[in-house]
């Protein structure tokens, strides 16, 4: 039946070549035009893992608590200390030019100069709260002694380590975005964000004078995708290196072109569909495309080899194309079928951006099955070769595998059972020295960007500064609904919250913790003189509810109006995947010893919260994903040859591969991200490449009554030198992304370098010699199965 209907296609396809890729040429113009209005897109709302318990909680309290979308910007002095006029007043300007940034949340500004920023003072008249820049003070009358005043107010507040740098050199303006504009109802452009930061704060106020510090997803995600083009021109030279690889391999101009042209095509039908589908291109994954187009070379170099064989041989370029489609359009559906499921897996993880990612990838690579394993040899089929390039291919191709017979010896018993027993034995050490590899991020600042990138630098130089760590969890104590009418007076929830706040401060990660129970001890101490022993919560219920509202402009975004919600606000020094899951360990240790009946204690908001939830969502996908994946690959190598030593020959090989990229990661500080991610799901693809085109071609020999240690040779022979050479040359090509400005572009070039060394190198090493190993554990009884097509 398959080979039925393999022929039928073959006839339709070459028997109506021109017509055939008249309509691609047709496509590929409407597809190109469409490509042309593909965008970058990033939002915040696309990280959050839709369904976990911590965006659960984001999601339901973010407009009463503090976000995680939050702007933060810091005015530097480059001399000398923050209060003097020139300082003071650019502070002012950057705090007005950001209230009026869109997507800007205009009642969560803060600064020195926005009038929810108090300091409490005890009068004989009782207690005076005012804004620190209250009506009293404004730019043109910044003398010595106003100046002077606005410091007092400022730490009699308590804003110094918070709005103000302990060393008194910068001050910090805060606010939190929304995905949507709320003037305009439109989708927040975070790219066009980003040069507003540049064109409306930085810009126009940095000067010899002061510095302009900013922070922030937006900022993080502009950043990245200012620095996005850099792909193209990386891509450029790895096309330029495959293409001369190519050439030096075939040593014909049209073949050479031919593989880069059929995944170009591939290409821009991918970037007009997404765009006809309303998707944008996130920053982040900006790459995928680019890692589908490798597959897609991988697949035209092995459509290529098998065209020089077959001329070499004596073949006409239409009778070697026919051939070539018709032998590898099995293992290279094979091949492409099983990446397509490792990319449709990802739609598992409730990430929204890996989601698109993940369609993103699934276009590609079901476009390369017309591409590559069709369009491609029926292009060829128009070329012509000369009896000596025939010659000189044969001739050629005997120098460059000649090694490969060496590499064949493994198929003999003893051997195969000794490379079996190496196999085993680098499996085991990858796997021991894989454990507690890192899910998240293992760097401080934006892990996409380098340490010595302006972000990073604004981002070290705040968190030295200022007590308030850039990284924050926020701890949800929610009131039950019996309980929220009497929530602002009860003493015991608060000394709760104060007594987790205290044990949170000692745990390590953590720098600080703010809460209204913090700031209510501080006004109860002010209440009586300062004195510190009466730092404490009231236990008097009609007295805590007063000082409730004493405190009221002191704890916003830690308690809603009724205090039916309070959060605790845990300050971390970095978001490394490290620190974050030693926090919320923490927090959920204390939460299962520690009860308060009518209180229910939720994790987490905050960008850690955000962050830890997108840690564990990964970290649970993971595994499930691979099984997924490693499940599809047994079923379609099952239905194809129908032999459970196929199943068997192909997938191991594949799983050492990976263990080892996995140890690999660990040992280069790699964690798994979103961005990381895909380039492990491709390694699987390439390496099914791999083992597919291997086996398929050592079933061929075997079915043809050839003995298993000849017929290896010759598949090696035939299919491994293409294997070989597809892996150095994707290798030298994404190499290049090393040297990227963008930390994370530059580790996946070098975890795709390595994985597709070391998926090759287990191609012709472990594949032949769990396929012998089988063989002579398990002979078999009766002939070879493969399908008719195949048997040339």
């Amino acid at each position: 039946m398959l080979a039925h209907l393999i022929l039928r296609l073959e006839r339709t396809l070459f028997g109506h070549r021109l017509a055939f890729l008249l309509v691609l040429a047709g496509f590929t113009a409407f597809m190109g035009l469409n490509a042309t209005k593909l965008q970058l897109e990033a939002g915040f709302e696309k990280q959050l893992p839709q369904g976990h318990e911590y965006i659960r909680t984001f999601e339901k309290f973010r407009t009463q608590l503090f976000g995680a979308n939050r702007l933060t910007i810091a005015v530097h002095a480059r001399h000398g200390d923050i209060w003097n006029p020139a300082a003071l007043t650019q502070v002012l300007k950057v705090t007005d030019a950001v209230t009026y940034l869109p997507g800007v949340d205009r009642t969560s500004v803060t600064s020195l100069w926005t009038p929810n920023v108090f300091f409490t003072e005890i009068t004989e008249d009782g207690f005076r709260a005012e804004p620190v820049a209250g009506g009293d003070i404004v730019p043109e009358k910044l003398s010595a002694d106003v100046i002077a005043q606005m410091r007092q107010r400022t730490t009699a507040g308590g804003h110094v380590g918070t709005l103000v740098a302990r060393d008194q050199t910068s001050a910090l303006i805060t606010a939190q975005l929304t995905d949507v504009d709320p003037r305009t109802g439109k989708k927040l452009d975070y790219i066009a964000f980003n040069r507003l930061l540049e064109e409306k704060i930085r810009r126009p106020f940095e000067n010899d004078q002061v510095e302009v510090e900013i922070i922030g997803f937006a900022k993080q995600i502009g950043d990245i995708a200012d620095r996005s083009d850099e792909v193209t021109h990386f891509f450029a030279i790895a096309f330029l290196l495959t293409g001369i690889a190519v050439y030096w391999y075939c040593r014909s101009i049209r073949l050479t072109l031919l593989p880069l042209a059929c995944s170009l095509t591939s290409l821009v039908w991918q970037f007009g569909t997404l765009h006809l589908l309303g998707f944008g291109l996130d920053p982040l994954a900006i790459l995928v495309p680019f890692l589908v187009f490798a597959i897609g070379v991988s697949h035209g170099i092995q459509q290529i080899n098998f065209i020089i064989r077959e001329v070499a041989q004596g073949k006409d370029s239409f009778a070697a194309a026919r051939h070539s489609f018709t032998g590898l359009l099995i293992p290279g559906s094979l091949a492409l079928i099983t990446a397509l499921v490792s990319f449709v897996t990802l739609v598992l993880i409730p990430i929204p951006m890996i989601r698109e990612l993940a369609i993103t990838a699934a276009i590609g690579v079901g476009y390369k099955i017309l591409t590559n394993l069709m369009m491609l040899p029926v292009a060829a089929s128009y070329f012509r070769f000369t009896p000596e390039y025939a010659q000189r291919a044969l001739v050629r191709r005997e120098k460059q595998g000649a090694w490969l017979g060496i590499v064949a010896r493994i198929a003999k018993p003893r051997n195969a059972l000794v490379m079996t027993l190496i196999g085993a034995t680098v499996f085991g050490l990858a796997f021991w020295k894989s454990q507690g590899r890192h899910i998240g991020s293992l760097q401080a600042g934006a892990p996409e960007l380098r340490a010595e990138s302006r972000y990073n630098r604004d981002a070290a130089a705040i968190v030295d500064r200022f007590d308030v760590g850039l990284d924050w969890l926020t701890v949800v104590f929610e009131a039950t609904p019996e309980r929220q009418g009497e929530v602002c007076s009860r003493a015991d929830e608060l000394l709760f919250i104060d007594e987790f706040a205290w044990h949170m401060e000692g745990v390590p990660g953590v720098v600080s913790a703010d809460s209204a129970a913090g700031q209510l001890k501080l006004y109860n101490a002010g209440l009586n003189e300062g004195n510190p022993r009466m730092a404490t919560v009231a236990r008097d219920p009609r007295g805590l509810g007063s000082q409730f509202q004493g405190v009221n402009n002191r704890i916003a975004g830690l308690a809603s109006n009724d205090c039916r919600v309070q959060g605790v606000n845990l300050y971390l020094p970095d978001h490394r995947a490290t620190t974050i899951k030693s926090v919320i360990t923490a927090v959920k240790d204390y939460r299962a010893a520690n009860r308060l009946d009518g209180v229910n204690v939720r994790l987490a908001s905050g960008n850690a919260g955000v962050q830890a939830a997108t840690n564990e969502v990964l970290e649970e996908s993971e595994m499930p994903m691979m099984l997924y994946v490693y499940a599809a690959i047994l079923i379609l190598v099952f239905l194809v040859y129908r032999d459970w030593r196929a199943m068997i020959a192909c997938c191991l090989p594949l799983t050492v591969a990976t263990w080892i990229g996995y140890w690999f990661m660990k040992e280069f500080q790699i964690g798994l991200t979103v961005a990381t991610l895909p380039v492990m799901v491709l390694a699987v693809g390439i390496g099914v490449d791999y083992a597919f085109y291997i086996y398929n071609r050592l079933q061929v020999q075997l079915a043809n009554g050839l003995d298993f240690t000849r017929a290896l040779e010759l598949a090696l022979t035939e299919t491994g030198l293409a294997t070989v050479f597809t892996a150095i040359t994707l290798s030298i090509g994404v190499a290049t992304w090393t040297f990227s400005s963008l930390k994370f572009q530059a580790d996946m070039g070098a975890l795709l370098t390595f994985m597709f060394i070391v998926n090759m190198v287990m191609a012709i090493t472990l594949l032949p010699a769990f396929a012998a190993v089988l063989e002579w554990l398990f002979p078999r009884r009766g002939p070879v199965h493969m399908p008719a097509i195949l048997h040339h």
